[in-house]
């Protein structure tokens, strides 16, 4: 067992009379198996990690620009959009990535984080205000490590880049990455971030970061003398002093961390930042193993999951759009789809979902979740897990593959429940015993003979229990 800093990058000079704080490392024990470990994780994360005000505070149910605009964006454009998430139930409108300098597409401006006069020719201030005239909270994308080469930043300070030398350095993303181990750099990014905040009064950050550090190597470091193996922990120690300045000077300023997705979900993250965007994979299929796994180290209120377009901009997949909510429904709810191109049906759809997951998302800071059906075991094609409440449990289940000629009986056990009675779907009663041992009867899929009475058909189907304590 390995714990704590990875020497292979990792080495440190401790002058006479210096001190060196190590991270902290948390290790928990169960004799559950892996869904008691991870309920034991997820109960000292939410209680002793991420500030404890988010416990009671829902996460808002948000709705990011990015897959209606990309960068083709401007204040009236996003305006409309925001009026239609509202209709529809959403809380938080986000605006995604180009909204600063002269960003149009992803090759420029990273650094220069001033709002464009060309897209808000009003202001972010009168745009905040129309947001929050909504009864909508307001949220902007950020990218504050990265800088792009042909930004003013970079033309004024060449040194404030982490490489060795600008004349051989790799480009990844159209990006490079800013030496966070530099204060300087540091106070800059962070009086560039304030006036945004203040000017258009955000209530929400999506933070991103999407290029992976590749030449390792400070200026600031070498002119004064320091080791350049100390770079990767001044460079994430520079970070948290961004996030900690940021936080204490904005209390109830939301943050959601990201990372191409997933590649921030760490401890240190999650002290600033509640909640992080779990990959930038938002096919729903995928997500039901990235979620099934990052679940089992972190609780499933620091998950944040989109239902986002169809056919998928990652795989192509088209998946029904019942799917793709009730797969983001374990954890905390947004969407990223163009409701633009949304039909009545679909809109009334998704009225639908978020009047369901209003009702049901305290439950999400519940640490109580249960892995019922792997879809890293048996044969793959289904899965399924569920959140415990005092008066409600709520089931999720999902079969990738419809098979003709299955079984038309399949029954989930929930070996968690407790003695008493039990309400399922507001349709039928059972006992806690029954639902321990015999189990949950599944929806019945089609299988090519029973039209009239297969509950689901075709591939990627998915499935919600809400089961009641009847009192």
């Amino acid at each position: 067992m390995m714990l704590g800093i990875n020497p292979e990058y990792f080495n440190w000079e401790l002058k006479p009379e210096s001190h060196f704080l190590t991270p902290e490392v948390l290790v928990a024990y169960s004799n559950e198996g892996l869904d008691g470990l991870s309920r034991e994780y997820a109960s000292f994360i939410e209680n002793h990690i991420i500030d404890s005000k988010w416990l009671s505070k829902p996460r808002p149910i948000v709705y990011n620009s990015w897959e209606a605009m990309y960068f083709d964006m401007n204040q009236e454009k996003l305006y409309d959009l925001a009026v239609k998430a509202k209709d529809i139930g959403m809380e938080c409108f986000v605006i995604d990535d180009g909204w600063f300098s002269n960003r149009r597409n992803d090759q420029s401006s990273l650094g220069d984080w001033t709002v464009s006069q060309e897209l808000f020719p009003d202001g972010i201030k009168a745009f905040g205000k129309k947001i929050h005239g909504l009864g909508m909270m307001l949220g902007m994308w950020f990218e504050p490590e990265m800088v792009s080469p042909g930004s003013q930043l970079v033309k004024d300070h060449p040194d404030w880049v982490a490489a060795r030398s600008l004349s051989r350095i790799s480009i990844a993303r159209n990006q490079y990455c800013l030496d966070f181990s530099n204060p300087e750099v540091v106070d800059y990014i962070y009086n560039q971030m304030v006036a945004v905040i203040d000017e258009a009064n955000l209530d929400y950050i999506k933070w991103d970061y999407n290029r992976n550090i590749t030449e390792a190597f400070s200026p600031y470091l070498e002119k004064n003398n320091y080791n350049q193996g100390e770079f990767f922990h001044r460079n994430i120690l520079g970070l948290y002093d961004l996030y900690e300045r940021l936080t204490s000077r904005y209390p109830n300023l939301l943050i959601e961390g990201c990372a191409g997705g997933g590649g921030r979900f760490d401890l240190g993250i999650l002290y600033y930042s509640p909640y992080i965007w779990v990959s930038d994979d938002s096919d729903a299929i995928e997500r039901l193993k990235i979620q099934y796994g990052t679940s089992l180290a972190y609780p499933i209120s620091s998950l944040s999951n989109h239902v986002s377009i169809t056919p998928n901009h990652q795989t192509l997949r088209n998946t029904p759009l019942q799917t793709r909510y009730l797969v983001a429904l374990f954890g905390c709810l947004g969407y990223e789809l163009d409701i633009n191109e949304l039909n009545q049906e679909e809109i009334e759809a998704v009225k639908k979902q978020i009047q369901e997951y209003k009702e049901i998302r305290y439950l999400i800071s519940q640490n109580q979740f249960y892995r019922l059906i792997s879809p890293f075991e048996e044969d793959m094609n289904k899965i399924a897990w569920a959140i415990e409440g005092e008066e409600e449990v709520v089931v999720g289940f999902y079969r990738i593959l419809t098979k003709p000629n299955d079984t038309p009986y399949e029954y989930l056990k929930l070996p968690f429940i407790k003695n008493g009675t039990y309400l399922i779907n507001d349709e039928y009663i059972l006992s806690g015993e029954i639902l321990r041992n015999i189990g949950l009867k599944l929806p019945y899929q089609f299988n090519c003979a029973n039209h009239e009475m297969a509950q689901l058909s075709g591939d990627y189907q998915a499935y919600l229990f809400r089961i009641k304590k009847v009192k």
